[in-house]
């Protein structure tokens, strides 16, 4: 389960081990999601717009998946970064498109990995790492934020020396990383969700 408390970082850049992290749940069919985090790592650098609104980061991490009988499901992994607010009690539904809902809570993903992210003062987003590259039905490049797994109890996804870059938060930043494991069955479709510990990016 995800853990309270924030990772401090210097105004140099420095590298963070995260701590492992798994979560087990149980599925109203009897499944039972199991989502294990490890080789987590944050390299904050000092942004190329060297300014006090600019902030970067360097990501990398690994997530198991497994699930106690073959389903179809769907992974996706990102981070929740805001800009003077806590990103702890934060989630992301990782279904549609937006930014921070404060009164609900919750945040939805709006740009791929990679990107430069606008996060003003009081917001926060989510950030995709996850680019599933596969052909459409008549032959051309299309990218989905969900990796499917079919017909299979494990699965795995890494990413490695992902760009984390914010502009426009003239204050502190905050990010935190998260994975959503979307479960489809006959008689089950239901989103299980691990979420990491929050650290600065100055």
């Amino acid at each position: 389960m995800a853990t309270s408390g924030i990772l401090a970082t210097p105004a140099t850049a420095t590298t963070l081990t995260m701590p492992a992290q798994v979560r087990s749940s149980t599925l109203p069919n009897g499944t039972t999601v199991t989502i294990d985090r490890t080789d987590e790592t944050v390299v904050v650098t000092p942004s190329m717009g060297a300014t006090p609104v600019h902030r970067n980061a360097v990501v990398s991490g690994r997530y198991r998946v497994s699930l106690s009988k073959p389903a179809t499901f769907l992974v996706q992994a990102g981070y929740i970064v805001g800009c003077q607010v806590s990103v702890n009690g934060l989630t992301s539904t990782g279904t549609g498109s937006g930014t921070a809902n404060n009164s609900t809570g919750v945040v939805t993903p709006t740009v791929g990995g990679g990107a430069t992210l606008s996060v003003g003062p009081g917001q926060a987003v989510a950030y995709n790492v996850t680019d599933y590259e596969r052909a459409d039905p008549f032959g051309a490049d299309q990218h989905k934020k969900w990796v499917q797994y079919r017909n299979t109890a494990h699965g795995s996804l890494s990413y490695k020396g992902t760009s984390l870059s914010v502009t426009g938060c003239g204050g502190y930043a905050q990010a935190r990383s998260y994975a959503n494991v979307w479960v489809i069955t006959d008689t089950t479709d239901q989103i299980v969700s691990l979420y990491g510990r929050p650290f600065s990016i100055g």
